[in-house]
């Protein structure tokens, strides 16, 4: 169980180092790749993602930093519980949305035909972790195919959990100058 108590704690480290490239890159690239990306954008959603290219970096960390909050409590139940495997199912829809965001990322860079921040890390440290883990956990047999998909639909939550770490983002650099 060691092992795989370090690897949920991992996912931490990981995510970390993803977001650590797209803080450092986002407000430069949104501010040369901005027009390019609402040329892709099909007019209806221009509106709802518009908020999204004018954040800063100051914002864009604020809402990393709520997303990381909720993905700590999500680790250390599921390794506070492991042997148990009380919330293991939360982790796993944690490690659902790391594995899927590597392909929004691949997906972007190829749509806009750049380098877009996050891929990199996503290639190269997301990928393999997420499909590591999951390779672990089912060689444990702690993880079956039955639990992944009864939890993959789970994955819908991030959606409201990403919009209002946006907007606490929003908020909190509305109070600073930029």
């Amino acid at each position: 169980m060691g092992e795989l108590t370090h690897l949920i704690w991992l996912l931490l480290v990981v995510f970390v180092f993803h977001d650590l490239e797209e803080i450092i890159m986002v407000e430069s690239w949104l501010r040369v790749k901005r027009e390019q990306i609402m040329q892709k954008v099909p007019r209806g959603l221009q509106k709802w993602l518009e908020p999204s290219l004018s954040m800063s970096t100051a914002q864009f960390a604020v809402a990393v930093a709520c997303i990381f909050a909720v993905l700590s409590a999500a680790v250390v139940l599921a390794a506070a519980t492991l042997p148990q495997g009380t919330y293991l199912p939360l982790f796993l829809v944690c490690l659902h949305v790391m594995f899927l965001h590597v392909f929004t990322h691949l997906g972007h860079t190829i749509a806009l035909r750049t380098y877009t921040p996050g891929v990199a890390t996503a290639v190269i440290l997301v990928l393999p972790y997420s499909v590591y883990t999951y390779a672990r956990l089912f060689e444990a047999g702690l993880v079956t195919w039955s639990l992944v998909w009864s939890t993959l639909p789970y994955c819908l939550l991030v959606v409201p959990i990403l919009y209002a770490a946006h907007r606490i983002g929003q908020a909190a650099g509305s109070l600073v100058a930029r």
